[in-house]
């Protein structure tokens, strides 16, 4: 298993999360690391991405609540997950392969349910 991609769950509104995910050495080092997510009938989404040199990007819906972060020790990017809301209710996963852009490697998701 190259991506593996935990910490999701039920939580409820105005909760928070922490989603990890832990690649192989071989795909993590030099790659950005990024999170989509897909709710039930909509498309794969960028939620947030962070390169290989700590440059990070959010997609609008998430800033100010999400933060993303790598550790190139444990190979491992997370995702802190603040003020959720029930619209983020979605299957994350996490996503790696290249410098830059989304990468060819996925990890099998990992469910966030916002509900009260």
């Amino acid at each position: 298993v190259q991506l593996q991609a935990s910490g999701g769950g039920l939580v409820q509104p105005g909760g928070s999360l922490r989603l990890s995910c832990a690649a192989s050495a071989s795909i993590f080092s030099g790659n950005r690391m990024a999170w989509y997510r897909q709710a039930p009938g909509g498309q794969r989404d960028l939620v947030a991405a962070i390169t290989n040199f700590g440059m990070t990007d959010y997609a609008d819906f998430v800033k100010g609540r999400f933060t993303i972060s790598r550790d190139s020790a444990k190979n491992t990017v997370y995702l802190q997950m603040n003020s959720l809301g029930p619209e983020d209710t979605a299957v994350y996963y996490c996503n790696t392969g290249l410098p830059y852009g989304t990468g060819p490697y996925w990890g099998q998701g990992t469910q966030v349910t916002v509900s009260s």
